[in-house]
């Protein structure tokens, strides 16, 4: 609650507004009893009734009636706009701290629960906060108000009605206590279904392939299972407390009636007396029934608020200098790096490269030995445990990320496409390109004979399953060709592509690497024989370096890793 009343501060206008129709509609409904009290004192006796003063009383409360139903209204339309703004920050502000976050924060968390931390739950929270406003501040202004006038009316009911109020407190506490845990877990289950649709249907073709439907139905059903379960418990339990406080508040309700009856007879209360104090009685207990029905509601919005402010104050990634290169020659050295994605395994140790502009550089090597690692690192997308790596003799740890990354341009073997026109899916890294500077670029790229045929050609609106594999990686390498940028990095970056292709695709390649620095990941090793020095990786170190001829002459690993690819021959 601490950290949604800093949201809550931002809207103190309105919170305040709020706050004086709730006591407006509060205190008029509370003062209507009053004058119906009065129209029945008018009643002095059979056929003695003053009828104009009943009147009176009567179009006073029509009118009164009148001014809390606008009150409330307006009240209403108040609490909607501000929640609903609220939680649009909430949203915005989680959006704006994802893009921030380390790349291991989402490496670790599956893209489902992070999408249901921000869509379902600010949804639930909403929900919570908005019966919590109408109910919070019209509650609090109705005790008040009510205690006021009912010490006007009788001093003793009133205390008899305050001693037996704790009551209610006790019974909505031992309850509400166990059903918040419930509806945590409901949370937390809920954020695993949709992480699971989410994986199951983004994959599905893996799915289908693998024959794995049966075993993510039962995957499905069993977390299914845990969700209807938390469910039923946390709705169980706080079910329970609305029914157990109207108890408590019908024992109170009599308990007025009964001392009230008594006090008639020796003139210390009249019956219009009472009946106020029974009304009175009524409104003031009213309240915590209202809470207790929405305290379902507020459980759960505060367990998924729990979750937001969880995304939200995970630590973001190290701070971005202000740093820029004016003029990139391509010069990378990579002094003693040290790295693992996990502390407790090592991954890169003594990491030395040093790499002349111009050169091309290719990292070869068995899975997992840290070639994709090294790229991360390069492009800054984790930091080094220790060491550092330098371009043209500047640490890119004192470069901004945003001047690190614009130096590169990168093909990686998973493809990217968004949802839009294939016109921005090749400016992407420069919007402000011509039609001609993209055309020249998809015809260099080798992508052009298939975007011409597209229904709309560069304005065809393309999702990321209205294209093949090996078109959307071309689309890649088109966008590289269009920004030009001092060095390349290429991962894989035509294994989608037919050997034609990648034929004149590689031609295209060799041009634009002409005077730039590039490191290419490579798996097929004939398409990195002209390569200025070959980088052999091994458990996260770089075991062998030279050109083609002297490492096949050293018959060592790389020797033996590239005969293995034609041993047919």
């Amino acid at each position: 609650m601490k950290k949604l009343m800093a949201f809550i501060g931002n809207y103190k206008i309105f919170l305040g507004l709020s706050i004086v129709l709730a006591a407006v509609t509060v205190i008029l409904q509370l003062y209507i009893p009053i004058l119906f009290g009065d129209a029945i004192d008018e009643v002095v006796a059979a056929h003695q009734v003053n009828f104009p003063e009943m009147w009176f009383y009567l179009k006073r409360i029509v009118f009164f009636t009148l001014v809390s139903a606008l009150s409330a209204w307006i009240m209403n339309l108040i609490n909607n706009r501000m929640t609903y703004r609220i939680v649009r920050d909430l949203r915005s502000q989680a959006i704006r701290h994802i893009q921030v976050l380390p790349l291991s924060y989402l490496d670790q968390h599956s893209s489902g629960d992070i999408v249901s931390r921000v869509i379902a739950d600010t949804d639930i929270l909403s929900d919570g906060l908005l019966l919590g406003f109408t109910q919070l501040f019209s509650g609090i202004v109705t005790i008040i108000v009510t205690l006021f006038f009912m010490f006007s009316k009788n001093v003793w009911i009133t205390l008899l009605v305050i001693c037996l109020t704790p009551l209610s407190f006790f019974v909505a506490k031992f309850i509400s206590g166990r059903s918040f845990k419930m509806f945590q877990k409901q949370s937390e289950t809920r954020g695993k279904q949709t992480a699971l649709i989410d994986e199951m249907i983004g994959n599905q073709k893996v799915v289908k392939a693998f024959g794995y439907e049966e075993k993510a139905s039962e995957r499905f059903a069993e977390i299914n299972k845990d969700l209807q379960k938390y469910s039923q418990q946390a709705v169980f339990y706080s079910s329970l407390t609305n029914p157990s406080t109207r108890f408590v508040n019908n024992v109170i309700y009599a308990g007025v009636a009964l001392v009230g009856a008594f006090m008639i007879p020796g003139g210390a209360l009249t019956v219009g007396g009472l009946s106020v104090l029974l009304s009175y009685a009524n409104q003031y207990m009213k309240p915590f029934n209202d809470i207790s029905s929405v305290i379902t509601e507020m459980q759960n919005a505060l367990a998924c608020a729990g979750r937001i402010f969880a995304l939200l104050e995970e630590k973001e990634e190290s701070a971005d200098p202000a740093g820029t290169i004016d003029t990139v020659t391509g010069n990378v050295t990579i002094d003693d790096v040290a790295f693992s994605y996990d502390k407790e395994k090592k991954l890169i140790e003594n990491f030395n490269l040093d790499v002349q502009p111009g050169m091309r550089v290719a990292i070869v090597g068995p899975t997992g030995c840290g070639k994709t690692t090294f790229i991360n690192l390069l492009m800054r997308f984790y930091d080094v445990d220790a060491g550092k790596i330098c371009i043209d003799g500047k640490p890119i740890d004192e470069l901004s990320r945003h001047a690190l990354r614009s130096c590169f341009g990168m093909v990686l073997q998973d493809t990217w496409i968004k949802q839009g026109t294939v016109r921005d899916n090749i400016s992407f890294g420069k919007p402000d390109a011509t039609e001609e500077e993209i055309i020249n670029a998809a015809k260099e790229a080798h992508s052009w004979e298939f975007i011409k045929r597209l229904p709309k050609g560069l304005d065809t609106v393309l999702s990321e399953d209205s294209i093949s594999q090996g078109q959307k990686q071309l689309l890649c390498i088109t966008r590289v060709m269009l920004c030009l940028p001092p060095m390349l990095i290429l991962d894989e970056a035509t294994s989608s592509i037919d050997t034609r292709t990648e034929l004149q695709v590689q031609e295209a390649f060799d041009k634009l690497m002409q005077g730039r620095t590039s490191f290419v990941v490579a798996h097929r090793l004939s398409t990195i024989r002209n390569a200025s020095l070959i980088l052999v990786m091994k458990d996260g170190k770089i075991i062998e370096q030279g050109r083609h001829e002297e490492l096949l002459e050293k018959k060592g690993f790389y020797y033996n890793l590239y005969n293995s690819q034609f041993q047919a021959s």
